[in-house]
């Protein structure tokens, strides 16, 4: 029952009753944000110069393995010289566009 009470007379010391003190809870309010405040701009400090000196924040990703294969380029570079053959069909006339509107 003791730590009841004690924890009772505690949490009257919050309450906002007869004890209304406005520069105190104004000065309490300052000094909270300015420690956050500070925490922010520690926060992004580290994290600046750990992005500009070459670091990574967070986990680093895989490194990830030479995606080139002649094979792909050459199906690619196939595609797309079919693609302009067929473009050159329509340009010299050997395909004729047909309007169905019309």
């Amino acid at each position: 029952m003791n730590t009841f009470s004690s924890s009772v007379s505690f949490l009257k010391r919050f309450r906002y009753g007869a004890n209304i003190d406005p520069a105190r809870d104004w000065l309490a309010m300052l000094i909270f944000s300015a420690i956050v405040l500070f925490g922010i701009i520690v926060w992004n400090v580290w994290a600046f110069n750990t992005v500009a000196s070459g670091g990574v924040i967070g986990a680093e990703a895989p490194k990830a393995q030479p995606g080139f294969n002649r094979a792909s380029l050459d199906t690619v570079r196939t595609i797309f010289e079919n693609r302009t053959i067929e473009e050159a069909k329509y340009m010299t006339g050997v395909y004729r566009y047909t309007d169905p509107s019309q």
